[in-house]
């Protein structure tokens, strides 16, 4: 009774557990959907730009034209690239709308009115590096590994197989069981004529009071329950397995997550330097477009440079924020207070 009690405490323990861990994947794919639709957002207001950009150089290429300033060929080649970047741009929309779409699934929303999104980016690093110590790192993966919503499934579930191995040996001992009770009646003679005693007398008078003992010998029972203590045995060794298993993964998920967020960090700092430097190419570039120094093939080049340059550092911030969060989380912040 004991184990069962205990076994029980457990059961309700683990499925918290199970709800906390359920709870954290969807933080974690809300918070990847979110930056989707964040990363979609910035890319499309970039090619907005450009079109914008490539709409004014057309113009100004045709009106140069009937000049006879510019040559037909480069007036053609800038429709294309107008032509290029409103396709882009189209492209840009639709994935942004199925990020959307995304993000209202994983957050379960079903209200009638449309979710509002902040799509406002959020601080940018500033040549910042988060970098985890060994000692820190040892430190993280142990509290990972105690606190963590999957190690805690996983041990509660190594400690019920025990508590139910022990419950199960200790069924083949004998057993002795005591009652105690109290007891009254009350009867009468209906058509007999004569009176009953009051129910209030009888009700004490009749009253008695039994104690009951009872041994009970596993004899015939024993084959079963040897059985039974079979596999719970195997049960402790089946779930023993998975408790070591989930503690390796945790701390290759815990190291792995530092690994990945230092990289991000650095990705995105060389990301950030490579944006700035395409900046100013592309606007030297369109000085140059201008003033007939370059092609429009060109200028084409420097500006897919310039757009690959900007998604590679939304990409890599974005990236990083992600990273950054799993790392916290794993040292004991929850996502949904991130």
């Amino acid at each position: 009774a004991v184990n069962n009690m205990k076994i029980s405490k457990t059961s309700i323990a683990l499925g918290n557990s199970q709800e906390d861990q359920i709870e954290a994947d969807i933080c974690l794919a809300t918070m990847e959907a979110y930056c989707n639709v964040l990363y979609y957002s910035q890319l499309a207001d970039i090619y907005k730009s450009q079109v914008e950009v490539a709409e004014e150089s057309l113009a100004k290429a045709r009106r140069q034209e009937e000049l006879g300033q510019k040559g037909h060929a480069d007036v053609v080649e800038m429709d294309s690239n107008l032509a290029d970047k409103q396709y882009q741009l189209v492209e840009a929309n639709n994935k942004l709308n199925d990020a959307k779409i995304t993000l209202e699934d994983v957050m379960f929303w079903s209200e009638p009115s449309e979710l509002v999104i902040d799509t406002t980016l959020p601080t940018t690093l500033d040549s910042e590096r988060m970098l985890t110590d060994s000692l820190a790192m040892e430190d993280m993966v142990d509290f990972a590994q105690n606190n963590n919503p999957a190690a805690r499934v996983a041990r509660y579930n190594l400690l019920n197989a025990k508590r139910e191995l022990s419950t199960a040996r200790w069924q083949l001992l004998p057993s002795l069981n005591a009652y105690a009770g109290w007891s009254t009646t009350y009867f009468t003679y209906p058509g007999s004529g004569s009176t009953s005693d009051p129910f209030k007398t009888q009700f004490k008078n009749n009253g008695g009071e039994y104690v009951q003992l009872s041994l009970n010998i596993p004899i015939f029972s024993g084959l079963q329950r040897h059985s039974n203590i079979a596999r719970k045995k195997n049960a402790v060794a089946k779930a023993t397995a998975e408790y070591d298993q989930k503690m390796r993964e945790i701390s290759a998920e815990v190291r792995r997550a530092v690994q990945d967020r230092d990289g991000a960090s650095a990705a995105y700092i060389q990301a950030q330097r490579k944006s700035d430097v395409q900046e100013e190419a592309y606007s030297l570039n369109m000085k140059k477009l201008e003033q007939g120094l370059i092609s429009p093939i060109e200028f084409q080049t420097a500006s897919n440079n310039y757009l690959e340059a900007n998604a590679q550092r939304l990409n890599s911030l974005l990236t990083y924020f992600i990273k950054r969060s799993v790392v916290n989380y794993y040292g004991g912040v929850d996502y949904i207070n991130q």
